[in-house]
């Protein structure tokens, strides 16, 4: 790997000398040179570049088990925070500062791409999210909306104030890396067709398998389906559900990768692409129905020039098909040990995780260990980044996620190549 991505700090720089200069301007591409050696350990990691010692950060590091984030929860319901930049730039921050991570990821919600898609939702306490309407019929699909995701800037304007935040290294000479988010084509999907998190996924699959056309990785012609789905859509020739599933997942992916171009163009150094339900699939129904969108969606990220983080849950069956979408890195829950995991998914990307969140309310020797044992596995290889295989629970000790960061400081010290 001879290319590190460091658009952030070329962006910043341009916006500085240029402070006229706004999102929509704003078109990142691949880098055509090398730039300057990436200057965050969190980015040289995504990329399996050496690294003085394993960056750490947390899924959901900004949640509800911080009384900070709690405080402004009493006055602001959680789309608010989403949709209002002043106050997901000061929850992001707040987290990232407090626990000294290496990363900051935007506070924002999977979900929020369905508004201006024409799908609405809400949180319901102790239900989550809820779509009203949910997405069953082929007439649905079509009308989903595919042209409105500029209404999506305030999250990249929130992006904006956290990169200006952390704009200066930090005392150890590191820049803090700055993750943006997306969800995957088959979990949205599962929100949009189930109306909720769900068991069994019933009424998703029924859709998936309704689907008439095969997925056919073989010779990478990864969007081809979803486009001919489109066409025979706009063509009226699409009457049934057997376009529905394709047409979905097209629209998805188109939706997806502007709203990644937006998150990049504020200043995200990496994108994540969270499958959260993938592993309710099987390793064939992944393939036929799933790879293929997933793969074109991390395509077009990573022509963004940024790389990409891939994660679902309970997916280990599911990680050498993983590869197959070219993430740079590939997310592991924790169920399966680390190296386990790197052997599953190959020696061609680098790895994040994968600390089972509820060990953080073990007591301190029992933590120690479980961190300790994870890095063993890594075993100081380039490309692992220490998170948990899920989110920060509600109720998880502040001080406890305080000592696995100390932890991992700590553990391990390698010399940058």
């Amino acid at each position: 790997m001879n290319t590190v991505y460091s658009h952030r700090l070329c962006r910043q720089q341009d916006r500085n000398k240029n402070p006229s200069a706004t999102l929509k301007s704003e078109a990142p591409t691949a880098l055509s040179q090398s730039p300057p050696t990436a200057t965050s350990r969190f980015v040289r990691a995504c990329l399996r570049l050496p690294t003085d010692r394993t960056p750490v950060w947390f899924l959901r590091q900004a949640g509800r088990y911080m009384p900070e984030y709690m405080a402004v929860r009493k006055h602001h319901s959680l789309l608010e925070i989403c949709r209002t930049p002043d106050i997901a730039a000061e929850v992001t921050i707040t987290a990232a500062e407090r626990l000294g991570v290496d990363a900051a990821i935007i506070f924002a919600d999977l979900l929020l791409p369905f508004t201006p898609m024409g799908l609405d939702f809400e949180f319901i306490n102790g239900e989550g999210p809820v779509v009203h309407q949910p997405i069953r019929t082929l007439e649905q699909i079509q009308s989903l909306r595919t042209d409105r995701t500029e209404d999506l800037l305030y999250v990249s304007h929130a992006i904006e104030k956290v990169v200006k935040h952390f704009s200066s290294p930090r005392e150890d000479g590191d820049q803090l890396g700055i993750i943006g988010f997306v969800g995957a084509p088959f979990t949205l999907a599962s929100y949009m067709i189930e109306g909720a998190s769900s068991r069994n996924y019933i009424e998703t699959k029924k859709l998936m398998y309704a689907s008439a056309v095969p997925t056919d990785l073989s010779s990478r012609p990864e969007a081809a389906p979803f486009a001919a789905a489109v066409e025979r859509s706009a063509s009226g020739i699409a009457t049934n559900l057997s376009s529905a599933w394709p047409l979905l997942m097209s629209k998805l992916v188109e939706v997806l990768t502007a709203y990644a171009a937006q998150q990049v163009a504020a200043g995200a150094d990496v994108i994540q692409v969270f499958d959260s339900w993938a592993g309710a699939l099987s390793v064939s129904d992944y393939r036929q129905y799933c790879l293929a969108p997933t793969t074109e969606l991390i395509a077009r990220i990573k022509a963004l020039g940024v790389p990409v983080i891939y994660f679902g849950v309970d997916t280990a069956s599911l990680l050498p098909t993983f590869r197959e979408t070219t993430a740079d890195v590939l997310g592991l829950d924790w169920r399966i040990p680390l190296d386990e995991g790197w052997r599953a998914a190959g020696p061609g990307c680098a790895i994040q995780g994968n600390l089972d969140p509820i060990t953080l309310f073990a007591p301190p020797a029992v933590l120690e260990s479980r961190v300790k044992e994870i890095l063993t596995l890594a075993a100081n290889r380039p490309g692992h980044i220490f998170n948990l295989g899920h989110g920060i629970v509600p109720n998880t000790p502040v001080e406890a996620v305080i000592e696995v960061v100390r932890l991992v400081k700590q553990s391990n010290s390698k010399t940058p190549g």
